[in-house]
């Protein structure tokens, strides 16, 4: 029997989060795009929630209890608040995840209890390459080894950047195929330039470059090609849950601005073509959530993901973008003018296919 319900736990998650989101997130929405950064005092707020250290290791001072539907529950919540904060919040875990996954003890000891200590600590994945023909799961991002050493060359766009991190973990093709590195931001050879874009710009990204940056082999993770699709799986499917959220908060503006925006003396949601367009924007949002669920429960149960977590992040920024566009035109002129949020919504989630990973669940 297949059963859509949140468990008791969840819901009491999904509750809180969502008040956190109203009551912290949407206020400074607008403030954090305008300034290119998300507000510190809600990356302390929502790290005392623990929404990342909560899945990180006990031993390591985290809660131990790593799921990926409820990091999905847990991303469309804050994703509902504002997408660009909802990722500044969980970048933590670009870092934390890899490292408790596949990090050595001396690793582990080394960076997860910053991450769960009293203060907010951002973390960074470097995926993505700055080509057109970018696959993630064969990057030209190289790892030589040399001795005791690797040495790495490429590039890195989109990569999370948010001042106070200290560490990325870049994705790289070593001898053996897909390898992941933990390495110190301020190594030699590894220079970030900060990127602007057209939305989620309350999350800084920077485009890194790595010029023969020497590592010592210690800072290869224990990760090889099935470790490491599995953590774009978890990528793909903690985007996408947040994605989910946006278009939901634009459906949700487009829904209550007709029915209370009248015209010929009656509200627009009783004109066939707005109706009909508000109906096909919820039908579509309750679509692409259940293919984010099944891709996190498969991952829950230790099953291949991805297949599914590329339909659900496919689906979802295709379906995101149709969202977020028909609450602009909803609103009509008012849709354009950034006093309204629509706008803001469109173009965060105007981006969306041409990210890979900028969370984890």
């Amino acid at each position: 029997m297949i059963d859509f319900e949140p468990s008791e736990e969840q819901a009491l998650i999904i509750e809180t989060v969502r008040q956190f989101a109203e009551n912290e997130i949407r206020p400074v929405s607008r403030e954090a795009d305008e300034a290119a950064a998300p507000p510190a005092t809600v990356l302390e707020a929502a790290h005392e929630l623990g929404l990342v250290a909560n899945g990180l290791p006990e031993a390591q001072g985290g809660g131990g209890d790593r799921s990926a539907m409820t990091g999905a529950l847990i991303a469309e919540e804050l994703g509902w608040g504002d997408l660009a904060i909802a990722l500044s919040i969980l970048s933590p875990g670009l870092v934390g995840f890899p490292v408790a996954d596949f990090g050595s003890e001396s690793q582990q000891n080394q960076i997860l209890p910053g991450l769960v200590g009293d203060r907010f600590v951002p973390g960074s994945l470097a995926i993505t390459e700055p080509r057109f023909d970018f696959d993630a799961f064969h990057p030209q991002t190289t790892a030589k080894r040399d001795g005791d050493e690797f040495i790495l060359d490429g590039s890195k766009c989109q990569v999370p950047w948010i001042d106070g991190g200290e560490h990325v973990v870049v994705i790289a093709t070593d001898d053996h195929g897909l390898a992941a590195f933990l390495i110190d931001r301020s190594a030699d050879g590894l220079s970030a330039e900060p990127e602007r874009k057209l939305g989620i710009e309350g999350l800084p990204t920077a485009e890194l470059t790595l010029s023969g940056v020497r590592i010592d082999a210690s800072a290869r993770l224990d990760a090889g090609d099935t470790e490491i699709r599995r953590l774009i799986d978890r990528g793909r499917i903690a985007l996408a849950a947040a994605a989910i959220g946006t278009a939901r908060a634009a459906f949700e503006l487009a829904r209550d601005y007709a029915k209370e925006r009248e015209t010929f003396g009656q509200p627009i949601a009783t004109r066939q073509a707005i109706a009909f367009k508000i109906a096909d924007m919820a039908i579509e949002i309750d679509g692409a959530r259940l293919l984010v669920w099944e891709a996190a429960v498969a991952i829950d149960k230790g099953r291949d993901a991805t297949r599914l977590a590329r339909l659900a992040y496919d689906q979802t920024t295709r379906i995101s973008l149709v969202v977020g566009d028909g609450a602009v035109q909803v609103f009509g002129g008012h849709g354009y003018i950034r006093d309204y949020l629509p706008e803001l919504h469109l173009r965060n989630l105007a981006g969306l296919a041409s990210f890979e990973t900028l969370a984890l669940v």
